[in-house]
């Protein structure tokens, strides 16, 4: 007699239902991003995220130089700085406009990846700078996507996030998929996959918290 899968198969459609409906939003945030490249690169060139940075760097354990994932790099003002500091600067981001302008701003490696298609070595960065990235990553996505970041990072490994903070909205923000976690839920996803923390502050720094509206934190690989 054949065994009924009928449950089981009702959830593995639903699961990959949302999947694809989560690729969709994806998609979308990345469109938005190759629409407006050049504004965007524009509009964030002089963005100072030294104090960032610093964060991560100052975290890495054993002798430079390290093996730095910028996570979500952008046209590659960031990924630029870590190479100038003598480090191995990987880039990764989903919009294409942005890969080949990174490339050859850097020469550095980038990959051409979608945040929810990821395909990492294991265990090869030192470090993963994640600023302005993870908060586009929704919130049924983001152990797996942590998870995968996790497991890209060599032994004590150090992550560093920079996120909008809020009060744990997600959806549409213009054309943008967004989640705004407060730190009490980012550390609850954190933890569940595997980090500890190391640090947390707010920025801009020197402000009132209510003109803070950046929640950095810090993180490293159990």
């Amino acid at each position: 007699m054949r065994a009924s899968t009928g449950p089981i198969d009702r959830a593995a459609t639903t699961n990959a239902a949302d999947r694809a409906a989560r690729a969709r939003l994806s998609a979308a945030t990345i469109a938005h991003y190759e629409s407006a490249a050049q504004s965007y690169e524009e509009h964030t060139l002089d963005h100072d995220v030294s104090q960032n940075i610093a964060a991560l760097l100052g975290a890495v354990e054993g002798p430079p130089p390290w093996t730095i994932l910028d996570f979500g790099c952008g046209p590659g003002r960031d990924l630029r700085q870590f190479r100038s500091l003598g480090h191995e600067a990987v880039g990764l981001d989903g919009c294409a406009a942005f890969v080949a302008r990174a490339r050859a701003m850097t020469e550095c490696e980038v990959l051409h990846q979608d945040f929810l298609a990821l395909d990492l070595p294991a265990e090869r960065f030192d470090g993963v700078f994640a600023n302005a990235a993870l908060f586009h990553v929704p919130r049924g996505e983001l152990p797996r996507v942590l998870g995968e970041l996790r497991a890209a990072l060599k032994a004590r490994g150090v992550l560093f996030a920079s996120n909008p903070r809020g009060g744990n909205e997600e959806g549409w923000s213009g054309d943008r998929y967004c989640c705004f976690h407060d730190l009490k839920a980012w550390r609850r996803f954190l933890c569940a996959a595997g980090f500890v923390e190391l640090d947390h502050y707010y920025r801009p720094a020197g402000r009132p918290r209510r003109d803070q509206p950046w929640l950095a934190t810090l993180w490293r690989r159990a």
